[in-house]
């Protein structure tokens, strides 16, 4: 099985991800994409934190019965902070791989890559794939890797929390099932 890893907080996930995700695995002939959430991202605080089982149950309703995609909760399930190195030693010794897994990094995260755990190893076990999140420019990386080809939609997680906490529209940037979810729990101080 040819896996793409797409790791994040996912908080919440939006359809920006969604669409990223399905076409860099079309781009690339990938068979699955792997959708990680993570439990405490080592760059970056998580905000307006609904906790990792409900960032979990979000994700499992976006992606709903789509068997080109699938949730694997083990950053949760680990605990602790989340290294996309130790991430990918568990998936490599749990799935059915055929040659390396494709490992997707946002070009919003390509400067701070170096500074991830481990990178040199990173780039050694997993095919990176450089995706457009904020520029259509291709950012320098000192790593072998690939750039995709994807469409550049300017949604974020924090937008989606922004809009909700200010009574601002924002059904149309998730899932329906995913905002359904959000307004039966009352998340992102939704009024």
């Amino acid at each position: 099985m040819k896996l793409l890893v797409l790791g994040g907080s996912f908080n919440p996930v939006h359809i920006g991800h969604l669409v990223m995700a399905e076409e860099l695995r079309w781009e690339f002939g990938y068979d699955l994409v792997l959708i990680v959430p993570s439990l405490r991202p080592p760059h970056k605080s998580l905000t307006e934190e609904p906790g990792g089982a409900r960032r979990l149950e979000m994700l499992r309703l976006a992606i709903d019965s789509d068997d080109r995609f699938a949730v694997d909760g083990c950053e949760i399930e680990r605990g602790g902070i989340s290294y996309t190195i130790d991430t990918l030693e568990n998936l490599r010794s749990r799935y059915p791989l055929e040659g390396k897994p494709g490992l997707v990094i946002g070009d919003d995260l390509i400067p701070g890559f170096p500074s991830w755990r481990k990178p040199g190893a990173l780039a050694e076990v997993a095919d990176i794939v450089c995706a457009h999140r904020s520029s259509a420019e291709e950012l320098p990386l000192a790593f072998p890797h690939r750039y995709a080809h994807n469409s550049l939609i300017q949604i974020s997680s924090s937008m989606v929390r922004e809009r909700i906490a200010a009574g601002e529209p924002f059904r149309r940037l998730l899932a329906p099932s995913v905002f359904g979810y959000i307004l039966e729990n009352g998340l992102y101080g939704l009024r």
